[in-house]
């Protein structure tokens, strides 16, 4: 079992999660983070440090099609053990629904 990243994270991106990790397991696109499930040690440390409450277990019943997405983007994006930026206008999209559709970016984060 593991945690994965929903679509909640999208222009979010609270890092707070990542310093709570002891592996490395978070990978960081440009407007969100996704968890690679194989390396997720299943501790869920991450879950109550997420504010947008974007960190559900592989498990739950709408995680199925979160699981593949995490696995697709876990091996395109980079690994981070720290943090990064915030964006300026995060607690703007925190209640926004259906961010997947018009806000994702699959392009890898830049630091």
């Amino acid at each position: 079992m593991a945690f994965i990243v929903t679509e909640a994270c999208i222009r979010c991106k609270f890092q707070d999660c990542v310093q709570s990790c002891p592996v490395t397991c978070f990978h960081e696109g440009a407007n969100m983070l996704v968890i690679d499930p194989e390396a997720c040690i299943d501790c869920g440390a991450c879950v109550p440090e997420c504010p947008t409450e974007a960190i559900i277990r592989d498990t739950a019943p709408e995680a199925g099609k979160w699981l593949a997405f995490n696995r697709k983007y876990a091996a395109l994006w980079p690994a981070i053990r720290e943090p990064g930026d915030i964006p300026e206008d995060a607690d703007d999209w925190i209640d926004v629904e259906g961010k997947l559709a018009d806000q994702f970016s699959p392009e890898p984060a830049s630091r």
